[in-house]
């Protein structure tokens, strides 16, 4: 086994450990921290892959704005510190059935597709040459899903400014 292989493995345990931890943590503060580490799990498969600009998009954007928003949003409501409620035995049933169903569906959808070798064109990735596709209209530009995200997170902030807002109580 190689230094790769190694590293490839160690990272993924992590990744699948933190999920895991995350879905499962009976405290919701603590499973947005390990949501955290999930999400840097996966810049570091970024970085492991010499994808930086991804990985620090990935850092930034989910990181250090979307997991913020979640445990800015949990102290907001001073849901910190409750236990959550134990899943009904019927629900754990069907949360293994529903995964071992992803499991068989990813599983037939990878073996049934032919994918092609890879071309010897290399696509540069520079900075410069992300940024001009991120703001292009043409073919191959992404301003549509850039702005289809930034709306998510502006409803995002909208809905953490409403679950944050008390009612106060009417004063005699």
């Amino acid at each position: 086994m190689t230094a790769n292989q190694i590293l490839f493995y160690l990272i993924s345990a992590f990744i699948l450990g933190a999920g895991l931890i995350a879905v499962t943590a009976r405290k919701v503060f603590r499973s947005a921290i390990w949501l955290l580490f999930s999400l840097i799990g996966i810049a570091a498969f970024y970085f492991w892959i010499r994808v930086e600009f991804v990985a620090a998009v990935q850092i930034i954007v989910y990181v250090g704005g979307i997991v913020v928003l979640i445990i800015f949003s949990i102290f907001l409501t001073q849901q910190s510190g409750k236990e959550m409620a134990k899943p009904l035995q019927g629900r754990a049933a069907f949360s293994a059935l529903a995964v071992i169903s992803g499991f068989v569906l990813t599983y037939l959808l990878i073996f049934q597709h032919s994918f092609n070798p890879a071309t010897n064109n290399s696509i540069e990735g520079s900075v410069a040459n992300i940024g001009s596709q991120l703001l292009s209209i043409s073919e191959h530009g992404y301003v549509l899903p850039f702005e289809v995200v930034s709306i998510l997170l502006l409803a995002a902030m909208i809905g953490c400014i409403v679950i944050a807002i008390k009612s106060r109580p009417e004063t005699k």
